[in-house]
């Protein structure tokens, strides 16, 4: 795709699952450059870093603890050092942390939850988009959840609405910055077979999601990572706030 030459990309959350997955198909589809953020998985970030130099594009790897004030303002200034202009910003960093219903939430895990899904996501937009809006062009793409639409499973209630605010965030932002050339658009997975659902379902509580979906499957990684490249391409062009439901039907249910 043309319209992703010498282009820069940086894709939080990148070492395994959604955020990998988005990584290589953006270096797929001719994005010159992608720099994949980690919070602890280096390993996984490394691989994904080597899939992305494989499709012929350059790759960097920066970590970062996103949970916490001070672990983001420490990436946004190595972020800043390693590669000052990003073109493409994927806000794909974000976590459960652990499932908790209300007599053991803590505060602290509510920070660390809401650092973690809505606090990066929207500090992240603020420190590339001086250099989007230098140039009238960029795009963001954030990830909110199906849990922002329906409050998600047991002990979710938190991280549910932290995606919800990503879904408000996203629509915020694109009325700011479309003006500037800046397009901002979200997606919406539903339950995907990956990492996340290993460390916090049951293979009986996903059996439970693929009997309801109407699609009879769970997602896969490369179905979301498709319409993130769809949503930072020129085909998506006149596509502005939005945030696009990828869930075989679940919705519908």
């Amino acid at each position: 795709m043309k319209e992703f030459e010498n282009k820069t990309a940086l894709v939080t959350g990148a070492s395994r699952g959604i955020g990998a997955a988005a990584a290589i198909a953006l270096a797929q589809a001719g994005v010159k450059r992608v720099v994949a953020h980690y919070g602890s998985h280096r390993k996984g970030a490394e691989e994904t870093a080597a899939a992305v130099r494989a499709a012929d594009a350059e790759a960097d790897v920066i970590g970062g603890e996103l949970g916490s004030s001070a672990g983001i303002e420490q990436f946004l200034a190595e972020l800043k050092r390693a590669t000052p202009k990003i073109d493409i910003l994927v806000n794909n960093a974000g976590s459960l942390v652990k499932r908790a219903r209300l007599p053991e939430y803590t505060p602290e895990l509510f920070d660390t939850v809401m650092a973690l899904n809505v606090k990066s996501v929207y500090f992240l937009a603020q420190a590339v988009a001086p250099h989007m809006v230098e140039q009238n062009s960029g795009v963001i793409i954030n990830l909110s959840s199906i849990a922002a639409r329906n409050g998600g499973g047991p002990g979710a209630t938190i991280y549910s609405a932290a995606k919800a605010a990503v879904t408000a965030i996203t629509k915020g932002l694109a009325k700011e910055l479309a003006p500037k050339g800046i397009r901002v658009n979200a997606v919406s997975p539903g339950t995907v077979d990956n990492h996340f659902h290993e460390v916090f379902s049951t293979r009986e509580v996903l059996n439970n999601v693929i009997a309801q979906t109407p699609a009879g499957r769970l997602g896969t990684n490369e179905e979301i990572a498709d319409a993130i490249v769809f949503l930072c391409s020129d085909a998506a062009r006149y596509i502005h706030g939005q945030t696009i439901e990828i869930n075989g039907g679940m919705l519908m249910v």
